[in-house]
Order: structure tokens, then C-alpha cells, then sequence
């Protein structure tokens, strides 16, 4: 049994007693569970693109929440979980459950920049979606598969990405330094079907409800103008395996 199959089984064991006990299912207990972190916008001005549509790759803990949040952002299209930092071959949730196919738990988001900057999306990722400053884990998960990542698509998002991790390094915006890494030049893998949409799929989970919900109402809460109260779901895309 994997470390992540192991935690969630301790997770959901408890989790149902505590729910019941302590009524933590309602919106504002969820919300308190976890508070966001409001942070500046990227200072460094983006060239303006031509293609209708971009993508984007992040990499922060699970990929479940990760998704989750992007899919109820404003202007995003699709965002998809997957794997992104190792090869075709171990593109596999069981192989990079073992955390040494150099792979991340990644999402590759597809936006539209007209409604939603590049810009804007690392805000979201930096300020909701994981805590940048955890090192090769995230929460409960632990191990390289869920590090803090961003797979940039060309040098243009790699500049912006790291002018942004000095930007907020430098005004101390966190409690510790950022450890996200910028990964160019890896290739994207859609994860398996039965990942895909997991969190609109599952609210109830107890890992979900711990982990991920309190991040959709922080991007309500703090990215009241972005944030789509439907969801866009990759079952209805098409897109998975």
C-alpha cells in the first residue's frame, strides 16, 4: 500500500467520526479550515499573445485540488490532471505513487487571455491552490510526485513565473521562501479517467473535504471576480483515459 493510500485510509477513518462530531460540513466551517493568503499581483507586464487560447501546466500537491480550483476560474476552458517532469513509460498514478519517476502531480489548464491572464493564474496558484513553501510535499503528501511546480509552456511564461517567485520572495509574502521550481521543456500526461473531475465528483471524500474544499471557498473569497460557480469538467470535454 502507497503512502497516499495509507494516509487516505487514516483520513477517511477519522474523518467521518470528526465530521459527525464536530458538524464541519457546512460552508463556513470549511472556509475557517483553511484561510487563504491574499498576495500582490505579478508586477512583471506580459507580452500580449495571439493564440485564442494557451496553456498552462502547475504542479502543486495532489492533483485533485489543484483542478478543482482551476476549474471554476473565469476564463479557463479545460484544466486536466495528469503527470508532467518524467517519461511516457511511467506516466502511471501507481508508478508515480512511488515517487521516483520524476514526475509531479500536475494539471495542465487551457484558458482563454482575454478573460484570464497567465498572470492571474499564478496569483491563483500561488495564493489558493497549494502552499508554495512546502518542499516535496503537500498536506498529508509526501514525496517528489507533490512537489510545488510549474512546467512553463515557452520562456515568455518562464519569465513571468520566476520574476513572480522573486517578486514575492523579495516583499516576504510568505513565512518562508517560495520552494517552487520552474521545470521548461516537459511533456504533459492525462491521468487516468477516474481522476479526472474527482473533487466535483466526490465533495463529500473526507481528503477532499479537509483538503480541497477550503480552497474553493478562499478563491470565492478572495477572487470573488474570477470565480465561476459552475465548474468546467473534463467529462464533458471529452478529455481522459
Amino acid at each position: 500500500m502507497h503512502d497516499r493510500s495509507k494516509m487516505l485510509f487514516i483520513l477517511s477513518a477519522f474523518a467521518g467520526t470528526a465530521l459527525a462530531l464536530a458538524g464541519l460540513t457546512s460552508s463556513a466551517s470549511i472556509a475557517a479550515a483553511q484561510e487563504g493568503l491574499a498576495i500582490p499581483a505579478p508586477s512583471a507586464k506580459q507580452a500580449p499573445g495571439t493564440a485564442a487560447t494557451q496553456t498552462a501546466v502547475f504542479a502543486g500537491g495532489c492533483f485533485w485540488g489543484v483542478q478543482g480550483v482551476f476549474q471554476h476560474v473565469e476564463g479557463v476552458r479545460n484544466a486536466v490532471s495528469g503527470y508532467a517532469g518524467g517519461t511516457r513509460d511511467t506516466a502511471h498514478y501507481e508508478m508515480v505513487g512511488y515517487g521516483d519517476t520524476g514526475h509531479a502531480e500536475a494539471v495542465k489548464v487551457t484558458f482563454d487571455p482575454e478573460k484570464v491572464s497567465y498572470g492571474k493564474l499564478l496569483q491563483i496558484y500561488f495564493s489558493v491552490a497549494h502552499d508554495p513553501t512546502q518542499l516535496n510535499r503537500q498536506g498529508p503528501d509526501v514525496g517528489s510526485q507533490y512537489r510545488s511546480a510549474i512546467f512553463p509552456a515557452d520562456d515568455e511564461q518562464a519569465r513571468i513565473a520566476r520574476a513572480y517567485i522573486d517578486q514575492l520572495d523579495r516583499a516576504k509574502v510568505f513565512h518562508a521562501v517560495i520552494a517552487t521550481t520552474i521545470e521548461p521543456g516537459k511533456i504533459f500526461y492525462p491521468a487516468e479517467g477516474y481522476h479526472q473531475d474527482f473533487l466535483t465528483n466526490n465533495p463529500t471524500y473526507p481528503y477532499i473535504v479537509f483538503n480541497d474544499l477550503p480552497k474553493l471557498a478562499n478563491l470565492q473569497k478572495l477572487f470573488s471576480k474570477d470565480y465561476r460557480a459552475e465548474p468546467v469538467l473534463v467529462a464533458k470535454a471529452g478529455i481522459g483515459n
